[in-house]
């Protein structure tokens, strides 16, 4: 099963010539959601071949301009290209507010249903299950409602031992049954145990995207043990007062709360546009978490 990200945008406030702002696309066995869309998202999509119009889900943190400003051009692209097929929305639900000023100013009737589903940023909730895929909220410390969001694949099937059963003539129907974790008996009335006849499944995969925030260790918890941690590192650490001012985070503290949620790896992101070098920042947070490495547009990334 497929758990890759891709980035599109990692700048922070304002975009420069060779970083876009916050824009991801995490593809899931070819079900593709949008997290964020800031400005110039729908060109990168372009530039990088996704195929947008697999996204049905999109997950808006909250409402600075650099986090959404590219999604009222990208629903409008959708409408001119002839889609049908329904969108979903997970945001503040001021957003629609606005989603819905656009409409009518331009006079616009969407051929395709918009579903807005509006988060409360004050505790973290389910916002979206399917059969592979659970997506919850990760509350932050922001100056306006924001939420980071928790990617976590459904819990997968045991694999059966092939060299067990190979000579134990089980029915066909039954297979399915034994990977759901149940005993088998026989024609004969022998009973073998799940343990005996199969082996635990690939771990599920997880994904954290912790966009802005102040440093807190609120959401720890919520993210522990996740195998990429996404998470803002707009300053290095001799900025720290700028980040406490503007509740973002530095280098040094997006490392810390990887290191202290045991996160497999952490990836930086929403970068100053200060900073034409980004060396000088991975270098930093490696000093605290080893295995830290930089969003860079384009990248690809299979979790």
């Amino acid at each position: 099963m497929s758990f890759k990200l891709t980035i599109l945008g990692c700048s922070s406030a304002t975009p420069t010539l060779y970083r876009h702002s916050s824009a991801q696309i995490l593809n899931v066995n070819e079900r593709l959601f949008l997290i964020d869309c800031g400005e110039g998202a729908q060109i990168q999509m372009r530039k990088f071949r996704i195929k947008f119009q697999r996204i049905n889900h999109i997950f808006i943190s909250h409402l600075h301009g650099d986090h959404y400003l590219g999604l009222i051009g990208f629903l409008f692209t959708l409408h001119l290209l002839g889609r049908t097929k329904e969108v979903h929305i997970y945001s503040n639900y001021e957003l629609k507010e606005i989603i819905d000023l656009q409409l009518k100013i331009s006079g616009t009737t969407l051929l395709y249903p918009l579903i807005f589903h509006p988060i409360d940023s004050t505790k973290p909730e389910v916002l979206y299950a399917d059969d592979h895929i659970t997506v919850s909220t990760i509350p932050l410390d922001h100056r306006i409602p924001t939420t980071g969001f928790l990617f976590i694949e459904k819990p997968k099937e045991r694999k059966i031992k092939k060299e067990i059963i190979a000579n134990m003539d089980i029915p066909v129907e039954e297979y399915k049954k034994i990977k759901e974790g149940a005993d088998y008996s026989d024609k004969n009335g022998k009973l073998y145990k799940n343990a005996e006849l199969t082996v635990e499944g690939p771990v599920p995969a997880s994904y954290a995207y912790c966009s802005d925030t102040g440093y807190t260790e609120s959401y720890i918890p919520l993210i522990k043990g996740v195998d990429l941690l996404y998470h803002e590192a707009t300053f290095m650490h001799d900025k720290e007062k700028n980040a406490r001012e503007k509740f973002h985070c530095t280098c040094i503290d997006a490392a810390t709360i990887a290191l202290k949620a045991d996160a497999k790896k952490l990836m930086l992101g929403h970068y100053s546009a200060r900073y034409d070098d980004l060396q000088p920042l991975l270098k930093e947070a490696k000093k605290v978490f080893g295995n830290t490495i930089l969003a860079e547009e384009g990248m690809l990334y299979n979790i």
